[in-house]
């Protein structure tokens, strides 16, 4: 009568040591095959169940470079042909004029913002006058930072049509 608590005890024991086998831990691989582990020289991991997921391979992408007639582009060193320059500023001087054009939108779009130094202030910036001022010297050195960047691509633009 005493052992009959005894072997539900002994089966509930045998069913989990059976359940969990040792893992042994190689670098960054787990195993749980004690011979590969003894002849790699692997540690015994102690102390919880070992979950290991195996990821997926990260595909590489080739990035396919279009290429113009040998005519066309030259190397280093190589005369081009007049009409294939001309094309080139061309093409040059309409994406200067683009990029301008958007400078000078987002200019008069900072200016407006600014509002001569008095911008309306935002939400938080009611409660928190700290905030107001960042808000303030960030659009002071973003427009000072544009007015630069429209002053680099006149000098380009100008220096695309004196050819």
């Amino acid at each position: 009568m005493k052992y009959v608590f005894l072997i539900p005890l002994a089966l509930l024991l045998a069913a989990n040591s059976s359940a969990q086998s040792r893992i042994y831990r190689c670098g960054n691989t787990y195993t749980n095959n004690t011979t590969e582990a003894q002849a790699k020289g692997c540690k015994l991991m102690e102390g919880g169940n070992v979950t290991v997921v195996e990821g997926t391979r990260v595909q590489s992408q080739t990035v396919r470079v279009a290429t113009a007639p040998q005519s066309v582009s030259a190397g280093p060193g190589q005369r081009v042909d007049a009409d294939a320059q001309r094309a080139r500023d061309a093409d040059a001087r309409l994406i200067l004029e683009a990029e301008l054009k958007k400078a000078e939108a987002r200019q008069a779009e900072l200016i407006k913002e600014y509002n001569n130094g008095e911008p309306e202030k935002l939400g938080p910036e009611h409660r928190n006058h700290q905030k107001y001022l960042d808000r303030v010297a960030e659009l002071k050195t973003g427009i000072a930072r544009n007015e630069n960047d429209i002053a680099g691509i006149k000098r380009e633009l100008a220096r695309v049509t004196s050819k």
